[in-house]
């Protein structure tokens, strides 16, 4: 597998980053009831994958279960897994590899569920490239950030289809890079969500992209889902369910009504996509939610087996050593009810 530099591409702006609330501090909503005042702590800027915490807020789901919620935007997944366990936010939202890579590493974190069960991470192009399976990937150049889960997996997906890590070229770019590379021609393709790049790089250059999702063609492993460090979890067990139970029937609620989630983000951020892009992102994100074994249980509800098969994805990729047991990762007494 042959990489190339580039050069550093757009700066990404500085989130706002308060403190977490402990769990400790209330609020009282217009009808007199007690809250508890929590962070979440997205894994980017705002985008249509996040649109249920906001449809959840706006429709008094939160509140319903006794929490004031307020949305932080994120900087990556392995920040917001580091802030999580520093207790910078009381809650995360952040990719599974990137939680397992923390807590390989000692970060003391615990994740409350996986809600996106099915990976987005797919090859991203142009569909007249004339890509429709992996072997028409040979001698393509690849916009790629080095280190990240999607660049680690690759080989094992090309494994999986028959190719060596000889077969493509990547060219390590910032993550903010990849689409602006992909549409100048510097590339041919780039690694990332099909709930996120794809659908804005089609927006910019109003042309059609294509996918080789890792999903469809012998790959799968949980991607985003909550998480919390083990300090608040065993202090605020209570909070921690009713967080969880809130977020199930928030992401349930805008899988019923998308149009409305995504309205609901209005205003979440200056770097928030266009509104027919927001709702191409959800839309996508909306067929994520469940493996053949959690289909029809409620968003967030996980398998050890499918826990283990994420374990044993980045053990082989190399981003977990020493890996352990699905409940070294995953508080399943958290998870929401049917």
């Amino acid at each position: 597998m042959k990489i190339r530099i580039v050069g550093a591409g757009l700066a990404l702006l500085l989130a706002a980053a308060c403190g977490g609330s402990g769990g400790d501090e209330k609020t009282t909503s217009a009808s007199g009831k007690e809250l508890g005042k929590v962070t979440l702590m997205l894994n980017w800027y705002p985008y249509g994958e996040h649109a249920p915490f906001y449809y959840g807020k706006k429709q008094g789901i939160f509140e319903k279960h006794g929490i004031d919620l307020t949305i932080q935007a994120g900087q990556g997944s392995q920040k917001t897994v580091q802030a999580t366990g520093a207790g910078q936010t009381d809650f995360g939202w952040a990719d599974t590899p990137a939680l397992l890579s923390g807590v390989s590493q000692g970060v003391p974190v615990k994740s409350l569920g996986v809600f996106m069960q099915t990976t987005p991470a797919s090859v991203q192009f142009f569909k007249d490239e004339n890509i429709t399976k992996p072997a028409d990937l040979k001698g393509k150049m690849i916009a790629s950030t080095a280190g990240d889960a999607l660049t680690k997996t690759f080989p094992v997906f090309l494994k999986a289809n028959g190719m060596s890590e000889a077969d493509v070229k990547l060219q390590n770019t910032d993550p903010a890079g990849k689409i602006a590379a992909v549409i100048s021609g510097q590339t041919d393709a780039l690694l990332g969500y099909a709930s996120d790049q794809g659908p804005t790089m089609q927006d910019k250059a109003k042309k059609p992209v294509g996918y080789l999702r890792y999903s469809d063609f012998g790959l799968n492993y949980y991607s985003n889902g909550l998480l919390t460090s083990t300090d608040y979890l065993a202090d605020h067990a209570d909070l921690a369910k009713r967080m969880v139970a809130a977020s199930s029937e928030a992401w349930a609620a805008a899988e019923k009504a998308p149009q409305e989630a995504v309205d609901a983000m209005q205003g979440a951020s200056p770097q928030l996509p266009p509104a027919a892009v927001l709702l191409d992102q959800f839309k996508t994100t909306a067929t994520l939610l469940h493996t053949d074994a959690t289909e029809g249980q409620p968003p967030g509800v996980n398998t050890e087996a499918d826990w283990q098969k994420t374990i044993d994805t980045f053990a082989q990729a190399g981003m977990v050593t020493n890996p352990k047991a699905p409940s070294e990762y995953w508080d399943a007494s958290v998870a929401p009810k049917g």
